[in-house]
């Protein structure tokens, strides 16, 4: 059993590098993933969009960012991994899904400014956490902004509105 755990690590370690996530994201979504689901032994599939539905979306799948999360041959979830701008860098975050397509976690995986690196507290990131496909999330409604923060705030937000929208889309359209 521990050499099918092992196996299976190193599959999706494999799926993980091989469509060219960053080595230090990696490490930290398998962890998330792992934590999040409370399992050891699991893959990650990437999500495939065929490209005209891919023009509607807000946010493009490219088979790079949006994973099935496997166990024992069945659908568990899905991570999705992107980037946000924030004031001069980019920050890398980290959303994870149920199979209901349901946001259980979040996490901010590499935040690389001095300042607004508030909004990779869990006490901020809960806010996300339930919305589905049909949800939408803003700073002027539902998102709690942070002093000092703002930009990354109203980055993370857009994007997390634009996944929850892109998500929508996949569900109507049968891919999720």
């Amino acid at each position: 059993m521990k050499r099918f755990t092992s196996y299976t690590l190193i599959i999706a370690l494999f799926l993980l590098f091989g469509f060219s996530i960053p080595k230090e994201v990696s490490k930290r979504v398998l962890k998330e993933v792992k934590k999040t689901f409370e399992v050891s032994n699991f893959t990650m599939e990437p999500v495939q969009v065929p490209d005209g539905l891919n023009e509607e979306l807000p946010i493009k799948i490219s088979g790079k960012n949006l994973f099935r999360v496997i166990q024992d041959s069945g659908t568990i979830g899905y991570a999705f991994t992107d980037q946000a701008p924030s004031k001069t860098a980019k920050f890398d975050y980290l959303v994870v899904f149920d199979k209901g397509v349901k946001i259980v976690n979040t996490k901010v995986l590499v935040y690389r400014e001095d300042y607004g690196g508030e909004i990779g507290s869990r006490r901020w990131l809960k806010q996300f956490l339930g919305k589905t496909g049909g949800d939408h999330v803003s700073v002027k409604t539902n998102i709690d902004v942070i002093s000092g923060a703002t930009i990354s705030v109203n980055s993370m937000t857009k994007s997390m509105d634009s996944l929850l929208t892109t998500i929508g889309i996949l569900q109507q359209k049968g891919k999720l």
